[in-house]
Order: C-alpha cells, then sequence, then structure tokens
C-alpha cells in the first residue's frame, strides 16, 4: 500500500514519542523521572471540574457550533481584553481542540505550494510539520544562545523573499524559555508591517514569565498588525487542562472563518463538557495560575542552578515557559565504555538507560547541542533527577 507522500515528509512529535518511551519503561516497573513532557504537574481546579460535571448533568452532552459555543467565545474575547489589551469580536475567534488544532488549522486555511514559513529556530516541534503538510515550505532563521535565542529585525528582513507569507512567533518560548520585550515586538512588527506578512503568535505560555518580565502580544505592540495577524492561546496550560483539548484563536474575520469551515469538515466542535469547563477556567480568579507561576519560578531557579554545576553543561536562566534549554555540546563526542556519545539524541539516549531520566534532545527543536528539560516537576523530583544526571555525566569518557 502507498502512503501519501506529505506523510514521508514528516516525523513522529519528538516529545510525544520520548514520554511515550518513559511511560513504556515505567510500566515495567522502572524508576524514571520524566522531564519530557510540556505539562503542569498541577490538577485542574475544582472549580472547573464542577463546570464540566454541572454540564455533565445539564445534558451537554451534543454537538455545539463547529467553532465552538457562544458563551466560550465570549469569554475569550473578555479573556483578551482583560489581559491583552485587544479588541475582538465573538466572530473573530475560533475554539479548537487544543492551540496545536488551532495552529494547524491555520496552517490548512492560509498555506500552500509555494509558500514559505518563517520559523526562528529553536522551534517547538509541531510548526514545520504542520507547515509541510499543507504543501508549504518551513524557512528557519537561525538565532544566537548569546542573544537569548530570540529574533531581530535584521535577522527577520534577511530571510524574506517573495515567496514568504508567514512568520510564526512564539513568545515565551517552547523549547528556550526566551521572551520577547515590547519594544523588540515593536522592531519586529515595523518589517511585519512594511512587508505585509502574517504573523502567527503562539502564547500558549503567556502567564509563566518570571522576574518581574511582563508578557505582551504582538498585536498589543504593534495594533497596525491586527488585519495580518492570528493570536493562538488555550487553557492547557495556564489552567493545567492539558487533556481536556480546548485551544483558542482570534484574528481577521475572513481567516477566522476559513479555519472553521476546515474545522467542521475534520473534528467538527470542540468537546461540549471541556468547553465548559473552559469558560469557568478564562472567568476563574488569576490566584490558581499565579500560584503555578510561583511553583515553577522556584523550580526554575533550582534546576538551572543543577545544571549549571554538571561539567560539560552550561544553562541559561528562562525568562519564561517552563523548560530549562541546557547547552551540552562539550558533552558530545565522549563515550560510554564502548559507546560514542556524538549527538544531543545520543546524550538523551544515554541519559534514559544510564539514568533513568527523559530529556528530549535539542535536534527536533532545530538546536543540535542542547537539550530541552521540562521543570513541570516537584522540587524532590528535580533533586533526585539532576542527581542521576550528575551521575551519569560524570561517567562519561572524552
Amino acid at each position: 500500500m502507498k502512503l501519501a507522500q506529505r506523510v514521508a515528509a514528516i516525523r513522529p512529535s519528538a516529545t510525544l514519542a520520548l514520554s511515550a518511551k518513559a511511560k513504556a519503561l515505567s510500566a515495567k516497573g522502572i524508576d524514571v523521572i520524566d522531564f519530557g513532557l510540556g505539562e503542569p504537574d498541577f490538577d485542574t481546579p475544582e472549580e472547573v471540574k464542577n463546570a464540566a460535571i454541572e454540564a455533565l448533568r445539564a445534558g451537554f452532552t451534543k454537538y455545539t457550533a463547529p467553532g465552538g459555543i457562544d458563551e466560550l467565545k465570549a469569554a475569550v474575547v473578555e479573556k483578551f481584553l482583560r489581559d491583552n489589551n485587544l479588541r475582538y469580536e465573538k466572530n473573530q475567534v475560533i475554539v479548537s481542540c487544543g492551540a496545536k488544532h488551532s495552529l494547524y488549522n491555520l496552517a490548512q486555511a492560509l498555506f500552500e505550494r509555494g509558500d514559505e514559513v518563517l520559523i526562528p529556530a529553536p522551534y517547538w516541534v509541531s510548526y514545520p510539520d504542520q507547515i509541510r503538510l499543507n504543501d508549504a515550505t518551513p524557512v528557519f532563521i537561525e538565532t544566537r544562545e548569546e542573544n537569548h535565542f530570540l529574533l531581530t529585525r535584521d535577522l527577520l528582513a534577511g530571510r524574506i523573499t517573495p515567496r514568504t507569507k508567514a512568520l510564526i512567533l512564539n513568545s515565551p518560548s517552547n523549547p528556550t524559555g526566551s521572551a520577547y520585550t515590547q519594544k523588540q515586538l515593536e522592531e519586529l512588527g515595523d518589517v511585519l508591517l512594511e512587508k505585509r506578512l502574517i504573523v502567527i503568535s503562539d502564547e500558549i505560555y503567556e502567564p509563566f514569565v518570571y522576574d518581574g518580565f511582563k508578557h505582551t502580544s504582538i498585536v498589543a505592540a504593534r495594533p497596525e498588525l491586527k488585519d495580518q495577524a492570528i493570536v493562538v492561546n488555550g487553557v492547557s496550560k495556564s489552567h493545567a487542562m492539558t487533556g481536556w483539548r480546548i485551544g483558542y484563536a482570534a484574528g481577521p474575520k475572513a481567516i477566522i472563518a476559513a479555519m472553521e469551515t476546515v474545522q467542521s469538515q475534520s473534528t467538527s466542535n470542540p468537546n461540549s463538557i471541556a468547553q465548559k469547563a473552559a469558560v469557568a477556567a478564562l472567568r476563574l480568579d488569576p490566584r490558581f495560575t499565579q500560584t503555578m507561576v510561583a511553583e515553577f519560578d522556584k523550580r526554575r531557579r533550582q534546576i538551572v542552578e543543577r545544571l549549571n554545576q554538571i561539567p560539560g553543561v552550561t544553562c541559561p536562566m528562562p525568562m519564561g515557559a517552563f523548560y530549562a534549554f541546557p547547552n551540552i555540546t562539550a558533552l558530545q563526542d565522549s563515550r560510554w565504555k564502548d559507546r560514542p556519545l556524538k549527538t544531543a539524541n545520543d546524550i538523551a539516549d544515554y541519559l534514559l538507560e544510564e539514568a533513568r531520566i527523559a530529556v528530549v534532545s535539542g535536534d527536533p527543536f532545530g538546536a543540535p547541542g542542547h537539550l530541552r528539560i521540562s521543570y513541570a516537576a516537584p522540587l524532590p523530583l528535580i533533586e533526585r533527577g539532576m542527581n542521576r544526571m550528575a551521575e551519569a555525566v560524570s561517567k562519561l569518557k572524552s
């Protein structure tokens, strides 16, 4: 049987594959500490669960409008105005089965053969494959570690061609934890406005910023971009609702309508019960999320300190999200017994096998020589994991 050519051009999600591998080892009774998956370890708030239970009891278990219920769209509109100073109408909002689904619908609605889509590297693993699945070409813009992996005005302008259609911008970033200031976004906005490029702003890690940093949406930084920008977000990270699968996007009416058409022919509506839960989440007192962020801040400091104590490992302090992104270039070309470890993939495999910790290689994020380590784990688990990593690294030979 011959599969479609587009399937051969993409890879399974590296983060999900690693998590499955770690879970398979755990199922065999092997003690594995999983630093791989980007998932808050907090429980969904009780108020959100209760909203879902009430929806069940009320029989809210039928199809809804493909792009989401009116009540949830209203809550999204409220959220954008309250948190981002962005004004949208309900017909400028779509609710999907997670932010990843919103991004995929967007790629389906916008991209086709001949289009180029700019992606700053490092990047989230799904961006390039979603573009390839729609026959367009991802174009990677290499950023520099000494510049906190941030895209600059000059880097952006230098990669634009007549085929360039859009830029995907992720702040705070998965995997690096970097985040853009308002001034930096304004400078990027100047280029986007001049070249009339679409910007897709992935803001799923919006609340997870530290050290007094303030998240700014690029559309708030450059309001003139509103007619050529789509903002993507969701409740998965902010309210510990990864399994509920509710994301949303806001942008120009024509693009949102096209996304709804695509969604109507694929998943239809997002889960009806989860939509009711998301209404409660978006209207919840912000203290739940603030408590999570405060705890992640403690973990961030602990894991970065421990990583920088390991010979051959250097790790900058992330400004946002909940990932450390250590540079392990100095460990490459080392050996364990008779086995050469030449790449970050090799190092990640070694740490899983020898230290029983699951971390993700930077290779699928476009960052060879790095690891992505989630600190969405309790402090004692982080301490144990870093002890294991330090011991495993000490066994390597040059």
